[in-house]
């Protein structure tokens, strides 16, 4: 069966591994692991560890509906 591989990290700890049917495997680089032994054995380099984008800011709104207060609950918390 035919594999990519992609570098999980930028550490290259671990390895995701993925077949035709997009089934995912994360494969530890060790010494000793049958599957990082067949990943060098097979010759196929990994796929550079690419950082996913930063999250968009939460606006004033979000922070609160994440907090679980309503505007009146903060307000009266904060005594105003």
């Amino acid at each position: 069966m035919a594999y990519t591989y992609a570098f999980t990290s930028a550490d290259k700890d671990s390895i995701k591994r993925t077949d035709a049917d997009g089934n995912v495997a994360f494969v530890p680089v060790a010494v000793g692991n049958r599957d990082y032994a067949a990943y060098l054995a097979s010759g196929v380099t990994a796929t550079a560890y690419v950082a996913p984008a930063a999250p968009a800011p939460l606006t004033p709104a979000e922070k609160l509906a994440n907090a679980g207060l309503t505007a009146d609950e903060l307000k009266t918390l904060l005594g105003i």
